[in-house]
């Protein structure tokens, strides 16, 4: 499957590298071996090239033969930021999703949305005062409300957020991870990182969908199944002036105010199947962070973060698919 993927992707490399001057370790290669990162919970790319002096498989899969002299760890240092600006991890996320298209896998009108805490590769005592933050009234909360993010900034990563999901965790440093399920057989079709904020989920689950279903066929009755966190009247609103039907959980006690669906929402009988196949959104964030990378991300900066984010969610769904695909010995 992989194979296949990266040979979607060749125009997209010839764009990418100059075919002039010194050779350089091929992209594909580089790809291989970042999923075998992701795959086998490899700590780090020093670790992996380590591993790929001594270990068969990994070689295999890369494509070295057993007496290729591995290269340096710098070559992914020096790389990353061609494949990062390229777009390579949601190409390679997008060719993979042909190949479930083509077996049949994808739903195209039912789908989940949900976010994750990815901690952030900073400490909590790197955060210090702002040196000017903004005025009562001028905050990014909810009406200029001036919220922790505001007031304090991390020296080694601007760019993470002091956040936490629930009320009664610690504020860690942190990314969150967007991902869009469809629900026949729990694969994600879309997948993005933003800086931790409570609005966040929302805002990119509209833009993922949006993503999606740019190729969308007018009759196609869509929907989405969504947790609680989700329960907002401007998220609700989104959904209905897209034709999406919104499957949300509500709440049952507390925060009865913020339930927003109406009584022709409430009684859709596709919202009890909705609701049960959400969970397989969970089984998406529990493996990829488990023992693996994504748990706390050793890169810095939203746009790294996003970039390997793809990355972990694309080897998630090959990992998916090979149970889904019959493939003959």
């Amino acid at each position: 499957m992989t194979d296949r993927a990266l040979e979607r992707m060749d125009s997209k490399f010839d764009e990418l590298y100059s075919s002039t001057g010194r050779p350089s370790i091929a992209p594909e290669r580089l790809i291989r071996g970042l999923l075998l990162q992701v795959l086998y919970s490899v700590r780090s790319e020093r670790q992996l090239i380590e591993q790929l002096d001594y270990n068969l498989l990994f070689r295999w899969f890369v494509g070295l033969e057993m007496d290729d002299e591995v290269w340096d760890v710098t070559v992914f240092t020096k790389n990353r930021e061609r494949l990062i600006n390229g777009g390579v991890s949601q190409e390679l996320l997008e060719a993979v999703l042909v190949e479930a298209g083509e077996n049949n896998l994808l739903s195209e009108e039912h789908f989940t949305v949900d976010g994750t805490l990815i901690q952030a590769w900073a400490a909590a005592r790197s955060f210090e005062e702002k040196s000017d933050p903004p005025k009562p009234g001028e905050g990014s909360g909810y009406g200029g409300e001036v919220l922790l993010r505001d007031k304090v900034e991390s020296k080694t990563d601007p760019e993470a957020r002091l956040f936490k999901k629930a009320t009664a965790d610690k504020s860690v440093p942190s990314y969150q991870g967007h991902a869009l399920m469809e629900n026949r057989n729990g694969l994600v079709v879309g997948a993005e990182a933003s800086q931790s904020a409570t609005n966040a989920e929302r805002e990119v689950a509209l833009e993922l969908l949006d993503r999606v279903l740019v190729t969308r066929h007018p009759e196609q009755e869509v929907t989405v199944g969504a947790d609680t966190q989700y329960q907002e009247e401007k998220f609700v609103e989104g959904l209905r002036q897209r034709k999406i039907a919104p499957h949300i959980s509500e709440y049952v006690k507390g925060n009865l105010g913020k339930n927003s669906l109406n009584e022709t929402e409430r009684a859709d009988p596709r919202r009890t199947i909705s609701q049960r196949k959400r969970k397989l959104i969970e089984r998406v964030f529990g493996w990829s962070k488990l023992d693996r990378p994504l748990r706390q991300v050793k890169l810095r900066g939203l746009k790294r973060v996003d970039w390997f984010f793809r990355l972990a969610i694309t080897a998630y769904n090959l990992v998916r698919m090979r149970r889904l695909i019959p493939f003959s010995a």
